[in-house]
């Protein structure tokens, strides 16, 4: 298993970044303001972003059609993910993974974790999904944690052309764990994560697409918190579902800790990295 692993700054054998400079979010969206085209990018003309409706509900928009399309066609080879941006609430938007592109041409970025209901309620897609074609690879990741929710979500998600689809098992915020009753809260219960990514995987086949279903998690959440349990948890999710691709946080989360001090305060183990890649060596 060649397990992504994620710390705060290096990891084995990928690294996650997760940029705190205030300046690089002013960049972002002044760039995007300016109009001015990117640098060593072609300039090109970007349709502005528009979902329309119909009685029997949304439909995908031009935008998505448009990326559903070129995906289909061009079917880049993408570059490994030895280098990601993590996926960061009100941060990895879609003017900072563009500054971020402009910086790297091969990182790996991640939007801002999107959950599931807010695709099923909110007509407007492209406010949360859509994306200018020069970010490739990137990757969505959505919160939830009912396998028929996520699913319709997928199903929205695939429109938009994303190289990867990510489940949020690693998130210890209140808002998300503790009322919300995802993200790490999920590695409570590995055949309910399980499920999900099944019902996610097949959702997307019968959207016609390939798109690779994949986890991020810690290395476990308050008392469920041994190797053996991690173990359990990949060999469950790994094989009640396609995911071959686990994203690991070399700590555990705390459960009621500030989502800050849960990256300081529970101890990093990635010796345990190594031992999942000795373990699962059929695993990514």
């Amino acid at each position: 298993m060649q397990a992504s692993v994620l710390t705060n700054l290096r990891v084995v054998p990928g690294i996650f970044v997760r940029p705190r400079s205030y300046l690089c979010r002013f960049a972002s969206l002044r760039s995007a303001r300016s109009g001015a085209a990117p640098r060593h990018i072609a300039p090109m003309a970007v349709p502005e972003p528009a979902t329309m409706a119909t009685a029997a509900g949304p439909t995908p928009s031009a935008t998505a059609a448009a990326h559903a399309s070129a995906a289909a066609t061009a079917a880049p080879v993408l570059p490994p993910p030895l280098l990601s941006v993590a996926p960061m609430m009100e941060w990895t938007d879609v003017f900072f993974r563009q500054v971020a592109r402009l910086i790297s041409r091969h990182t790996w970025l991640y939007t801002e974790m999107v959950v599931d209901k807010t695709l099923l309620h909110n007509p407007n897609h492209d406010k949360f999904l859509w994306f200018p074609p020069e970010q490739h690879p990137v990757v969505c990741q959505l919160g939830g944690s009912n396998p028929a929710e996520l699913a319709a979500a997928c199903t929205i998600v695939a429109r938009y052309g994303y190289d990867e689809i990510n489940l949020n098992c690693g998130c210890p915020s209140p808002k998300v764990a503790g009322k919300g009753c995802f993200g790490a809260s999920l590695m409570m219960d590995p055949q309910l994560v399980a499920d999900c990514c099944a019902a996610m995987a097949a959702a997307l086949r019968e959207a016609g697409s390939n798109i690779p279903v994949t986890v991020k998690c810690r290395l476990g959440v308050d008392d469920v918190d041994t190797y053996e349990q991690l173990c359990n948890f990949v060999r469950t999710v790994s094989g009640g579902s396609p995911v071959t691709h686990f994203v690991v946080h070399c700590r555990k989360a705390i459960l009621g800790l500030d989502p800050s001090d849960n990256r300081s305060v529970p101890p990093l183990r990635r010796g345990w990295a190594f031992a999942l890649r000795r373990d699962f060596p059929h695993l990514q």
